[in-house]
């Protein structure tokens, strides 16, 4: 799934906060519709903090990051 984000009416201290969702098999038209909202922040209209983020739904794992395994031993390589 793909999820933009942005801040719409910039008269207000904390602006209004929009989304829009994309099905996972919509990623060009996410990319689409992100990019004629960074065009109208850039024509000057009250749109400001555009930004795209995707999820996954077939991921193997947990998002994020993980400590390293037991037996990792970490070393500083010096040239």
């Amino acid at each position: 799934m793909f999820v933009v984000y942005w801040l719409e009416d910039g008269s207000t201290p904390t602006g209004i906060a929009r989304f829009e969702r994309f099905p996972d098999d919509q990623m060009t038209q996410a990319l689409a519709f992100t990019e004629t909202l960074r065009r109208k922040q850039a024509a000057g209209e009250n749109v400001s903090f555009v930004t795209l983020c995707s999820e996954n739904p077939r991921s193997v794992g947990k998002a994020g990051a993980s400590g390293p395994p037991a037996d990792y031993t970490w070393k500083k390589r010096r040239p």
